[in-house]
């Protein structure tokens, strides 16, 4: 089994810390949710995991499968088995969503390992007819001109193509009507299982209705301050975030 623990994190932003000595731990086959107000360092978690060079990581440690990361570039951090789904994922013109998955699977491979093209090809296909997408999707280019809906289905696919161990999903329903919320999740389900850890970071309780999570927890103020399971989500989409302010408010100096 694999695992991914967060040992009291901090983290910042030239002088500003956000993350303030969170810890976490993430399993295989575990869908962890991230809830909170804006600001609390949500994204920021996700971005620090994967290894984003704006931010310093000033106490504590990151473990995937008991190893630290926190020395790795982001490269090296995903082919250890870390992906990172963008909020606001870019455009790549002139390159085209096949060759762009081509090139990532082949830059997991061994050095001096060529991929089959052949193989290649057969599996981005059983990919795509598993997530129900459709096979001249690949000849766009990446992201470009793309809805919201189409570029999140888009990193759908680059990870069922990478097969990572964990994958952090940061406010993957960002932008999303109803329709293409519900085949993200789709998506998301499909790939699903006890090879896979996920960290589903999002403000709103709508998107554990498709994606059902194992665990909720709350962040505020760049640290968890309350865990448990949906029933949290449904608690906080009723009442919303100030008393998660006015319980775990830092203290005044």
């Amino acid at each position: 089994m694999a695992s991914l623990v967060i040992q009291d994190l901090h983290a910042s932003i030239g002088d500003k810390p956000i993350v303030k000595g969170l810890s976490l731990t993430i399993n295989s086959g575990e869908v962890h949710a991230i809830m909170g107000p804006n600001g609390t360092g949500k994204s920021t978690l996700a971005k620090v995991i994967a290894g984003h060079p704006d931010y310093t990581v000033t106490g504590g440690n990151v473990l995937l499968d008991g190893k630290s990361v926190l020395e790795q570039e982001a490269d090296e951090r995903a082919r250890a088995g870390l992906f990172l789904a963008f909020q606001y994922p870019s455009e790549i013109p002139g390159v085209s969503i096949a060759n762009f998955l081509r090139a990532a699977v082949q830059a997991r491979m061994a050095e001096g390992e060529e991929i089959d093209a052949t193989a290649y090809y057969k599996r981005l296909y059983s990919k795509m007819d598993m997530l129900k997408i459709d096979r001249k999707f690949t000849s766009r280019a990446v992201n470009e001109g793309f809805s919201g809906g189409e570029k999140k289905r888009c990193e759908i696919l680059q990870m069922a193509m990478l097969e990572p161990k964990f994958a952090l999903m940061d406010e993957t329903d960002s932008g999303l009507d109803i329709d293409a919320l519900r085949i993200v999740s789709d998506g998301v389900n499909t790939l699903r299982g006890p090879g896979l850890g996920v960290l589903l970071i999002t403000h709103y309780q709508r998107l554990l209705n498709h994606i059902v999570p194992d665990f909720v927890h709350v962040m505020y103020d760049g640290r968890i301050v309350k865990s448990g399971d949906k029933s949290l989500a449904l608690e906080l989409e009723s009442k919303g975030y100030d008393w998660v302010r006015k319980e775990f408010a830092p203290a005044a100096a």
